[in-house]
């Protein structure tokens, strides 16, 4: 039997987060996904733990699930707005965001001078899940941007896109190249708050 076909002793949700990939669980490729409604998307096979777990990947469906049902990424079951934690809090005016090409999908309704808390691809987590990870992850622990917040009760959910190559076809009798088409990866989570800062266009860099 082969490491990625063996069931793990570590516990899914409690040694290691609900989010994270395993070994056995390779990727399948660009399908529609329900994760997304049906767009297309990456999606890997579901088989959290068995063989070793990825600490630094994360499962491209679960995650996406995270975000979409706000779970704990920690121990996958949902959060509520009294107990809805971030670790990695990133204020920014929703107008650097667009600037820096992350926000074009962003609503146009916000305004450029709305403070957002950019959550990247992590979801909120329990309270106690978020306390239970930094006390024994040790990639955390050692992380000096680690931020802990209440995650606003608003927010809006951005796609992460990535490019995947279609399989040339035949049109007519003519032969048809590949060609790069654009996929979901991840998904990224703002969240909206009430904070204005009128002069977030001064703390943009500045053009080289």
């Amino acid at each position: 039997m082969s490491e990625s076909a063996k069931l793990s002793a570590l516990k899914v949700g409690v040694d290691v987060p609900w989010v994270t990939s395993w070994t056995g669980e390779p990727v399948l490729g660009v399908r529609p996904c329900a994760s997304v409604n049906g767009a297309l998307a990456i999606v890997q096979a579901d088989n959290a733990g068995y063989g070793k777990p990825l600490y630094s990947q994360n499962h491209a469906v679960r995650q996406r699930l995270t975000i979409r049902d706000m779970l704990c990424p920690m121990c996958g079951q949902p959060t509520t707005p009294e107990d809805r934690y971030t670790q990695v809090a990133h204020p920014f005016a929703a107008g650097s965001l667009r600037a820096s090409g992350r926000g074009d999908a962003l609503p146009a309704d916000i305004d450029d001078d709305r403070i957002l808390i950019d959550a990247g691809a992590i979801a909120p987590l329990h309270k106690a899940c978020s306390s239970r990870s930094l006390r024994y992850c040790p990639h955390l622990k050692a992380d000096p941007h680690i931020d802990v917040r209440a995650f606003p009760r608003s927010w809006v959910v951005l796609p992460l896109m990535a490019r995947a190559e279609a399989p040339p076809q035949l049109f007519l009798a003519q032969a048809r190249p590949a060609r790069a088409i654009p996929v979901i990866g991840f998904l990224q989570l703002c969240g909206l708050t009430d904070d204005r800062d009128p002069a977030w266009r001064n703390r943009q860099p500045l053009a080289g």
